[in-house]
């Protein structure tokens, strides 16, 4: 069984390709999940990939990857700048975590530059798009390969 990376997707992300795609594009989440999916066989990692708009739900996962996963990469959209659930969860979980946007909110609304998941992340990416997710699979992997290594 391949090593396995969670891939988390918060609110309103279902909706990628037809919400904003002037911001967002026209890439859909289900295209998004099967590049993924393609890179990390290619690379020989499996993913968990999961949408929800439910912050409790998302918490859960987070805590259920503790015993399920090698790192998580997590989008979590609009909880990002709110949840501390979110933030006490991941940093509980002592996994390698790598936040990710598709757009770079630094070049948007201002309180979308305030982030709760940024300070127990091990690194952020944003403004890469759909892409930004397979780099965000290399560098999960690579942060926690690292990690045992040093163990």
């Amino acid at each position: 069984m391949p090593d396995t990376i969670v891939i988390l997707n918060g609110p309103n992300l279902n909706l990628l390709g037809t919400r904003e795609p002037d911001i967002y594009g026209a890439t859909t989440l289900s295209d998004i999940e099967a590049s993924c999916r393609a890179h990390a066989e290619k690379i020989g990692v499996a993913v968990d990939f999961r949408q929800s708009n439910v912050e409790g739900e998302l918490v859960n996962w987070v805590q259920q990857a503790k015993d399920t996963a090698i790192a998580i990469v997590i989008n979590a959209a609009a909880y990002t700048h709110t949840s501390v659930a979110l933030h006490d969860a991941l940093k509980a979980s002592g996994l390698p975590v790598v936040e990710l946007h598709l757009s770079n909110v630094y070049k948007r609304e201002s309180f979308r530059h305030k982030s709760f998941i940024s300070s127990v992340a091990d690194g952020v990416m944003c403004g890469f798009g759909a892409y930004g997710y397979v780099m965000a699979i290399d560098a999960a992997r690579h942060i926690a390969t690292t990690r045992t290594e040093k163990t």
